[in-house]
């Protein structure tokens, strides 16, 4: 999502006449988008502004500005810590920053009166419409959407819902009007991107024929030309109900792959967290999933060593992360979050235990994804060529639709095109294979997609 509100920056920035540069030392403005989700990231942006400050010194027209969820947390503080900055703005204003730009460099060059650190936080009505795409400098084969903001959960561990607001989702016919643009542009693969996304519209739009809004999103988003794979993240469990699950049989373009938050196997660790499902209902949602899509590939998010966490809470945690079988997963260990309620809980778990429940969890997950990797040897798997691969002359790189990651041989004008790809190896998060001799994207294999 910050990735996302990044690019909308940029590329008003670029319709403002401004030129985006390949490295900070060139810029007469840097903008930092920060993330609050842990107090280390905030750190290291605070660190960040303090070290940019010293370009001031031979440049005192140099800009230096602060957007997004550290900006909505720690507010006004931040302008008495770091003196120099001179941009302030939060989650629902990141629309506003060409204007408040413009003003401070009108400022600096006697055009205009000095507005001092200009400070923009504030909720915004309709803030929500302002997230739709903007020209970028290069069509993205993948491409993000926002379909909605902000998060009505108030899980102990988060401070999301202080840094976005509540939820504010657009409509239908607007984000399906940006996608479309997205599609005749060149864009092939939408995510659709919701702090919990599959609560969208549940206040502002009516469910119709038994139907959520959210599943009424992704018919629509389904029926658009040009786009050939459509994915979400994050969805709550609690909102994963049966018209969400029978969408991946009736909705081709939606891809075989879920990102569904657990957090811990634990029911009374999830009690702890706020998070309103047991282990049972998670359970239930999987095998619910994989009785319409056996293939079905999953990945999550957990955190160890949340305050309380017992040597008997782990391992309920570490035997249903086993006994699932993701294929990915982000493992987090707990940090205090200032500002949230786990943040004056007692029991808080020692570092080294931490560690070590992470550890055992990765290695987990390694094991799984080697196997679930090498188990696709010797098929034939539909890729969305990206482009040319981090590294290898001549070596392009993709995505299956279960969201592994594949790389091979083949010519820079695939970029954007679906490709039959014959998986050769393989290692624990990449796939590597060649390409059948017929791979246009005319005559792609798209059987599959019927098969649910």
């Amino acid at each position: 999502m910050n990735e996302r509100d990044s690019e909308a920056v940029a590329a008003m920035l670029r319709d403002r006449g401004y030129s985006i540069v390949g490295h900070e030392k060139e810029a007469d403005v840097v903008l930092l988008n920060t993330c609050a989700v842990r107090d280390q990231a905030e750190q290291k942006a605070i660190g960040k502004t303090g070290y940019l400050a010293k370009n001031k010194r031979t440049n005192p027209e140099f800009v230096i500005g602060i957007l997004g969820c550290m900006a909505q947390n720690r507010g006004r503080e931040l302008v008495d810590r770091l003196p120099d900055l001179d941009l302030l703005v939060g989650t629902q204003k990141f629309h506003r920053v060409p204007d408040h730009l413009d003003n401070i460099i009108a400022s600096m060059k006697g055009r205009g009166p000095t507005p001092g650190t200009i400070v923009d936080l504030d909720e915004e009505e309709g803030s929500q419409n302002t997230i739709r795409a903007h020209n970028v400098e290069e069509p993205r084969v993948s491409a993000f959407v926002s379909i909605m903001q902000g998060c009505n959960m108030n899980c102990t561990f988060c401070i999301v819902p202080k840094t976005r607001g509540r939820e504010r989702c657009r409509s239908i016919t607007d984000i399906v009007e940006e996608i479309e643009e997205m599609a005749a542009a060149g864009t092939r693969e939408v995510t659709l991107l919701g702090q919990i996304v599959n609560s969208y519209g549940r206040r502002e739009i009516p469910f119709l024929n038994g139907k959520s809004p959210f599943v009424q999103l992704l018919e629509a988003v389904n029926e658009v030309k040009g786009i050939e794979r459509i994915r979400f993240t994050s969805p709550h469990p609690r909102g994963f109900k049966q018209d969400l699950i029978e969408a991946y049989r009736d909705l081709p373009k939606l891809c075989e792959h879920v990102h569904l938050p657990l957090q811990s196997g634990s029911n009374r660790i999830l009690r702890a967290m706020n998070r309103p499902y047991s282990r049972e209902r998670y359970r239930q949602i999987i095998d619910d999933l994989r009785a319409i899509v056996p293939d079905m590939y999953f990945s999550t998010d957990i955190i160890v060593g949340f305050p309380g966490e017992s040597a008997a809470d782990f391992e309920l945690t570490r035997e249903f992360f086993e006994e699932i079988g993701f294929e990915m997963a982000y493992i987090f260990k707990y940090s205090v979050r200032t500002g949230t309620p786990a943040a004056d809980l007692e029991d808080q778990v020692p570092q080294a235990v931490k560690e070590e429940r992470n550890q055992i969890l990765l290695q987990i997950l390694a094991e799984r994804s080697m196997v679930r990797n090498r188990s696709l040897i010797g098929t034939t798997q539909e890729v969305l060529v990206e482009g040319p691969a981090r590294k290898g002359e001549g070596i392009l790189a993709g995505r299956t639709r279960g969201n592994r990651k594949a790389v091979f041989p083949g010519d820079r004008d695939l970029a954007g095109k679906l490709v039959n790809l014959h998986i050769e190896g393989a290692s624990v998060s990449t796939l590597r294979g060649i390409l059948n001799p017929d791979t246009s994207d005319s005559k792609v294999d798209k059987s599959h997609l019927l098969a649910h």
